[in-house]
């Protein structure tokens, strides 16, 4: 079929996918980058997914049955089986724009250091997208860089996982995708990055990312809030940037000191604990006071400058906290980071 094999595996898993699985595969064989292999890898699938699969005469699709059954067994089985050096996610429900494989391909062979390039994304249908989803994506669009991701990859995750493009041999050296309490995407990335891999995006919607009541996101506990906290702290908990420093947590609320608790049972135990709410300033959580803003700015006068972990999940009050911040002369990444 190629000479010298394909240049990119697309690995797709799907699982009672034929209501949208004719319109997935056809974006992908439309590609312009027509040097490509799709490892569609069967989830157990009881509908017409395989019969809408054998319409398409393209040997350029093969499909595997996942035995084991379950997303994570299912994308590193097809893993397995993709022979191409460069895998792209795809789900089964999404649409890729036709320059997709053939940009993401040029970029990380012009780029040997990175290991994954994703894309932007575009969710639809726009009516079924709400205001909180639409942040994400305003936010997760916006992350672009290296550093973008190394500085904001505690706030959420920062790629579309179907957007992604990725050199296999690299991710399976780093133990693939890993099954647990967790969403195996976002554990991926952050084990990538703490592995000192370089990812970045390019900053052009390549990628049609459907919205749903059947997304694992929505229906999966592996996709809870309390899974993506734990994996968080997991990963926060290693990273240099916030050891052997005194910490300051911004936001003393309720649900804010359930989250950060996950990073005290790890043995982080903060200097002090910032909020700008007037009820809650003089206050003492667990023996340590709870200041106003203020308290940064007369540390660093005395040499006393804490590394501050903002967890204030409100978009509104997490921009003041960080405007506040670089007005004082904190540098993201360098001085403060923000959790989701």
């Amino acid at each position: 079929m190629f000479e010298n094999g394909p240049l990119v595996s697309v690995l797709l898993p799907f699982h009672n996918a034929a209501q949208t699985l004719a319109e997935c595969i056809e974006s992908v064989l439309g590609q312009t980058l027509t040097e490509i292999e799709i490892t569609a890898v069967n989830d157990r699938s009881d509908d017409d997914s395989l019969q809408v699969l054998h319409q398409y005469a393209d040997e350029r699709i093969r499909i595997i049955d996942n035995e084991r059954c379950g997303l994570v067994a299912a994308l590193n089985l097809g893993l397995a089986h993709c022979s191409a050096p460069l895998v792209a996610r795809m789900d089964a429900d999404d649409i890729m724009l036709a320059s997709r494989l053939e940009q993401q391909c040029q970029y990380l062979r012009a780029h040997p250091d990175v290991v994954l390039v994703a894309a932007q994304a575009r969710k639809f249908p726009q009516a079924r997208i709400q205001n909180g989803y639409r942040e994400y994506m305003r936010w997760q669009n916006a992350v672009l860089s290296f550093d973008d991701i190394y500085n904001q990859i505690y706030i959420e995750s920062p790629f579309a996982h179907p957007s992604v493009m990725f050199r296999r041999d690299s991710v399976i050296a780093a133990g693939g995708y890993r099954h647990g309490e967790f969403p195996e995407d976002y554990e991926l990335w952050l084990r990538l990055l703490h592995s000192g891999h370089r990812m970045e995006k390019l900053p052009q919607v390549l990628l049609e990312w459907r919205e749903s009541d059947t997304r694992l996101s929505r229906v999966s506990a592996h996709y809870s809030r309390k899974a993506f906290d734990r994996v968080r702290a997991h990963y926060l908990s290693k990273d240099t940037r916030i050891h052997d420093k005194p910490i300051a947590f911004w936001g003393a609320g309720r649900k804010t000191r359930q989250r950060v608790r996950l990073l005290l049972d790890k043995g982080f135990e903060p200097k002090v604990w910032i909020d700008i709410d007037p009820k809650k300033i003089g206050n003492r959580i667990d023996g340590v006071d709870v200041v106003e803003p203020a308290w940064l700015e007369r540390a660093a006068r005395d040499g006393n400058k804490p590394f501050v972990l903002n967890y204030v999940t409100n978009h509104g009050a997490r921009d003041i906290a960080r405007t506040y911040l670089e007005r004082i002369g904190y540098n993201m990444g360098r001085d403060y980071l923000e959790v989701g």
